[in-house]
């Protein structure tokens, strides 16, 4: 099982930045990618952005010059996710979850674990 420990969010005036953090740990696992998603009330979950272990980023195009994503990793099975978000709008009112996709040794079925989510409010 891979841990998820998410932090950050809250609320903000628009125009102004976030920083949301998720710490990812599995005994056993190779974490092989890590992203934001976000699911605003009444709406389906969307994608906001993702990293591979090698660097490779991938942002929604709302998210485009606004949000930063980012790792530390410590290890193949422990890892820190940064979003800085930044020029934040009403719209991006949503709960956020932190995704990992992994994988065991030597085996090629991919887990998707969830963070339990955290909630970001852009109002004025």
């Amino acid at each position: 099982q891979v841990q998820l420990v998410e932090s950050g969010g809250g609320s903000v005036q628009p125009g102004g930045s976030l920083r949301l953090s998720c710490a990812a740990s599995g005994e056993g696992f190779r974490i092989n990618a890590m992203g934001w998603y976000r699911q605003a009330l009444g709406s389906q979950r969307e994608l906001v952005a993702t990293i591979t272990t090698g660097g490779t980023t991938t942002y929604a195009d709302s998210a485009l010059g606004r949000f930063f994503i980012s790792t530390i990793s410590r290890d193949n099975a422990k890892n820190t996710m940064v979003l800085q978000m930044n020029s934040l709008k009403p719209e991006d009112t949503a709960v956020y979850y932190c995704n990992t996709k992994s994988t065991r040794p030597g085996r090629s079925y991919e887990y998707n674990h969830w963070g339990q989510g955290t909630q970001v409010t852009v109002s004025s």
